[in-house]
């Protein structure tokens, strides 16, 4: 796990949201956050895979964190080495 994984956890949590790839990165920059689009595309499959994410749309690409995703954030889960 990144700090890049926290920062996209914590922004799907955020109302349990259900975001593409673009729409993370727009919040991103809205935030001043810096992360790269490219991570993102990078790490969503790689949190999807781990069980702390999920694609809920395949048209568009749309993610949802999980509830293991939601322990993970309340240390409440240990997810496997990404």
């Amino acid at each position: 796990m990144t700090g890049n994984d926290d920062k996209i956890l914590e922004l799907l949590a955020q109302g349990r949201l259900a975001l593409n790839k673009k729409a993370i990165m727009v919040n991103f920059e809205l935030r001043d956050i810096d992360i790269s689009y490219s991570t993102v595309k990078r790490r969503l499959p790689m949190l999807e895979e781990a069980g702390l994410v999920k694609m809920v749309r395949e048209q568009g690409g749309y993610y949802q964190i999980t509830d293991d995703g939601l322990a993970y954030l309340n240390e409440e889960f240990e997810p496997p080495e990404l």
